[in-house]
């Protein structure tokens, strides 16, 4: 039985696609890699991929198309701090499959250990409506947004961006929301090119997080949440997944999964048991609780084939 095998408590038979509504906020630096594709009605599969089999996934992705532009050699990192209520409100909506849920984060593109009251992350609601995924955003400085999101401060902003920003006041007043889990990665990314400008794949790598000490700098330990000899990869697209990234996703015989990082972070730390009805969430193997190495991203790591 593969590792992938194991990892899986059961697989799902549901349709793997959703899709997504990206509202893209004017993001800049990192954050640009994740905001490249300004679409509407996105369709988005998640696999799980052996990290032996990444770089011929790797070779045969820049075969067809091209890496993010904004995206370094090597990835970059991302990190996301995830509210919820005390009783774990969005991560429920999440396993039990509701048809309109939603939940907050902050999230950082950029080395965590640099990150300062100056540096710019995202706030985010990210909420599901049926099969329609629908991403809202804003960039902040990061101590004016944890004013805000932390110390119930009220902040100035564009009067676009009011209706957004009022709305998750009034979640995190009426909900009393609460910092609960991080999680984090390392990413690369790829664009399409002609007869594929939808398409993106990305790549997370070592895949952790943790459920103390959540300042993006605090230097706190962090924990696998996803065994590291696996990755996730994420196909999405405007309208459909081109047949050739279908067939390599099956030459390489990539496991379709539904995952949910927060959820598996929820999940990997014991804050709360997965669902016995809901959808099927992948779970660490007994035993396995391995510490992130401190200098994870202190380079990029690197590309090979």
């Amino acid at each position: 039985m593969s590792l992938i095998d194991r990892f899986l408590k059961r697989s799902s038979s549901d349709d793997p696609t959703e899709s997504v509504e990206d509202v893209p906020a004017g993001p800049v630096g990192y954050q640009r890699t994740a905001s490249k594709l300004h679409a509407f009605n996105r369709y988005e599969i998640k696999y799980l991929v052996d990290e032996m089999k990444v770089p011929e996934l790797r070779a045969e992705l820049a075969a067809r198309m091209d890496a993010d532009p904004f995206s370094p050699h090597g990835g970059y990192p991302v990190t996301s701090l995830y509210y919820d209520t005390a009783d774990l409100r969005f991560y429920w909506e999440k396993i039990e499959g509701l048809k309109f849920r939603r939940k907050l984060r902050m999230r950082l593109y950029g080395n965590p250990a640099d990150c300062t009251d100056d540096t710019s992350v995202q706030i985010e609601i990210k909420q599901r409506v049926n099969r329609v995924t629908q991403k809202r955003r804003i960039a902040l400085p990061y101590g004016q947004a944890r004013r805000w999101l932390d110390g119930r401060e009220e902040i100035e902003c564009d009067p676009s961006q009011r209706p957004f920003v009022n709305e998750v006041t009034t979640l995190i007043g009426n909900l009393d929301l609460r910092p609960v889990v991080t999680t984090g990665y390392l990413r690369e990314a790829f664009v399409g090119r002609e007869a594929d400008l939808g398409l993106r794949v990305t790549i997370d790598h070592k895949v952790h997080g943790r459920d103390r000490d959540f300042h993006f700098a605090s230097g706190a330990e962090n924990r696998f949440i996803i065994p590291p000899k696996l990755a996730i990869v994420e196909l999405k697209a405007n309208e459909r997944v081109p047949y050739w990234a279908t067939d390599l996703t099956a030459r390489l015989n990539m496991s379709v999964i539904r995952i949910s990082k927060y959820c598996q972070s929820v999940q990997a730390f014991g804050l709360a048991p997965r669902s016995i009805t809901g959808a099927p969430e992948p779970i660490l193997p007994d035993g396995f609780d391995e510490p992130v190495p401190p200098d994870l991203f202190g380079e990029p790591a690197p590309v090979v084939g």
